[in-house]
C-alpha cells in the first residue's frame, strides 16, 4: 500500500477543529506496552524483534479500529515516508530511525497509530484535534483492553506494565497537548510558564518532543509520572492544568492587544509581509511566522483568511512534505526557494492585516 496515497490530505487533517483549537492543536494519549518473555526492543536481536513484530502486528490488524489500516514494516518505508510521518506527529522520531523488525499500524482517520518495536515492543497512541484528553484516552484505552486479551503483556502485580524507560512503568500512559502559545512568548511569561508547570510534575517540550525547539510558538505539555496515580486521574490532572495555561494565554493576548497594540500588529504585519513576498525562507523561519499569522487569524486582523489554512501551511513547508512534490532530491537552498514560490502563491489572495485602531504603546510605569 502506498504510504501517500493512504495518508488524509493536509487540506483536510488541518481543518478538524476541537474545543480550544485555536490554542490547544492536538491532544495526545500514549500507552507503552511490552510483550512476556521477550527482550524489551533495545536488548533484542533481530531475529527476536522481527518475532515480536510477527506477533504483535497481525493482533493490530485484526481490531475493528484498525478497519481499511495502512500496516507496514519499517525496513519497507523509505527515508522520506518515514520524515513525513514524523511532521505528522504520527510516529517519534526515534521510531524512523528503526528499519527491519520494527513496524507501523495507521488508522484511516489518523487518530490512532501503533508503533511496533520503538523502545518497547508496542507504543500506540490516539490523537484528536483541541482540547480532547478524555476522548483521546477512550479512544486507546479501548484498543488497549481488547490487545490485552490477545497479547501476553509483560505485567507485575506491585510496579504496573513493566516499560524499557523506568520512567514509563507502572500505567505506562504519557498524556499531552501541542499548544501555540504566542500571547504567553510575546509577554514574556512563557518561562514562568513553564518553570510552574515542571513544578507540578509536568514536562514541557518542543514541537517534535523531547530536546527539540518549540518551532512556530508551539509547546507540548505531558506527564512526566505514569506510577502512583489511575490513568483517568493522570488525564484529569493534565486537563486541569492545561485549562490553566489556556486561561493564562488567552490573558496575555488580551493584555497585549490593550496595552501593545503596536507591538502586536507589527509582528503580524512583518510576519505576513516577509511570507508573502519572500523568495527565499527556511523552514524554521517559516514556522516562527506562521505563528504570528495564526495568531492574526485569531485577533481577526484576516477576515477572509481560515485558521486551517495557515495550520495547513505549518505541514505543507516541513522539508519532507515539500520534498515530496519533486522527483530529484533538494537541497535546503532549493527547498528555501521552493518554499517560498508555494507561500506566495497561497497568501497572494490574502489582503494585508485588518489594523484595528490602536493607541501608541506606551512604557510601562516603575
Amino acid at each position: 500500500m502506498n504510504l501517500h496515497e493512504f495518508l488524509v490530505p493536509p487540506a483536510e487533517t488541518a481543518r478538524r477543529e476541537g474545543p480550544n483549537t485555536r490554542i490547544v492543536m492536538s491532544s495526545r494519549v500514549r500507552l507503552a506496552r511490552n510483550l512476556k518473555e521477550l527482550a524489551f526492543p533495545g536488548w533484542a536481536k533481530k531475529a527476536e524483534r522481527i518475532r515480536a513484530l510477527d506477533q504483535i502486528r497481525p493482533a493490530v490488524e485484526s481490531l475493528p479500529q484498525m478497519a481499511g489500516a495502512f500496516s507496514e514494516s519499517m525496513d519497507n518505508l523509505n527515508a522520506l515516508d518515514k520524515q513525513i510521518l514524523v511532521e505528522r506527529h504520527l510516529i517519534s522520531r526515534e521510531h524512523a530511525a528503526k528499519s527491519a523488525g520494527s513496524g507501523l499500524v495507521l488508522n484511516r482517520e489518523e487518530s490512532l497509530c501503533v508503533m511496533i518495536n520503538e523502545e518497547d515492543h508496542l507504543r500506540m497512541q490516539a490523537l484528536r484535534p483541541g482540547l480532547q484528553l478524555k476522548q483521546a484516552w477512550a479512544a486507546i484505552d479501548a484498543v488497549d483492553s481488547k490487545l490485552e486479551k490477545k497479547l501476553d503483556y509483560a505485567f507485575n502485580a506491585e510496579l504496573g506494565y513493566l516499560t524499557a524507560c523506568p520512567t514509563n512503568l507502572g500505567t505506562g500512559i504519557r498524556v499531552s497537548a501541542m499548544l501555540h502559545l504566542p500571547g504567553l512568548v510575546l509577554a514574556e511569561q512563557i518561562n514562568q510558564i513553564i518553570q510552574a508547570v515542571n513544578k507540578l510534575g509536568l514536562a514541557v517540550r518542543g514541537l517534535y518532543g523531547e530536546g527539540t525547539e518549540a518551532l512556530g510558538n508551539v509547546f507540548q505539555v505531558s506527564n512526566q509520572m505514569t506510577l502512583g496515580e489511575s490513568e483517568p486521574e493522570i488525564v484529569e490532572r493534565l486537563n486541569k492544568v492545561l485549562a490553566q495555561i489556556i486561561e493564562h494565554e488567552e490573558n496575555a493576548r488580551g493584555t497585549l492587544q490593550e496595552k501593545k497594540p503596536k507591538t502586536v500588529c507589527n509582528h503580524i504585519g512583518r510576519a505576513y509581509g516577509i511570507l508573502a513576498n519572500a523568495h527565499s525562507i527556511s523552514s524554521k523561519e517559516t514556522m516562527n511566522l506562521l505563528s504570528f499569522l495564526r495568531l492574526g487569524v485569531d485577533l481577526g486582523m484576516f477576515p477572509e483568511m481560515e485558521r486551517g489554512l495557515v495550520d495547513e501551511l505549518f505541514i505543507l513547508t516541513q522539508p519532507a512534505h515539500l520534498q515530496k512534490n519533486f522527483s530529484e532530491k533538494l537541497g535546503a537552498d532549493e527547498r528555501d526557494l521552493l518554499r517560498a514560490d508555494m507561500l506566495r502563491e497561497r497568501l497572494r489572495s490574502i489582503s494585508r492585516p485588518v489594523n484595528p485602531p490602536v493607541k501608541l504603546d506606551k512604557p510601562s510605569e516603575e
